[in-house]
């Protein structure tokens, strides 16, 4: 199996306007999907991330600028790593992440492996 990498993006608007018991619900859907992808043997690693601080280094003198610096909707907001035989597989097992019910996307890249010798 190949592993590939979910960026999920956005939702965070419509998030914001969920009572705690929504949110509470919301998060156990996840927790659920996320389940399901370890009991296939499809999950392998995941976590969301800080949306309100980041740093940005660039250029060959990496400069270091605050960030990010996408608009709400395109700010990464958590990543998921998973086994699957190829890239529409892949696909469909994003098919079930809570993501869409608050219009957000998820991002489908197949990680490529290095040989570090």
């Amino acid at each position: 199996m190949k592993e590939f990498m979910y960026l999920f993006r956005g939702g965070d608007a419509e998030r914001a306007s969920l009572s705690p018991e929504e949110m509470q619900d919301h998060m156990q859907k996840w927790i659920s999907w996320m389940g399901q992808l370890t009991e296939s043997g499809n999950f392998v690693a995941g976590l969301p991330l800080n949306k309100s601080e980041a740093h940005v280094v660039s250029g060959s003198k990496k400069l270091v600028t605050d960030g990010p610096f996408a608009e709400g909707n395109e700010v990464v907001g958590g990543y998921l790593i998973v086994k699957a035989n190829d890239l529409t597989h892949a696909t469909e097992l994003a098919k079930d992440c809570p993501i869409y019910e608050h219009d957000g996307t998820t991002e489908v890249r197949e990680i490529l492996p290095m040989d570090m010798n």
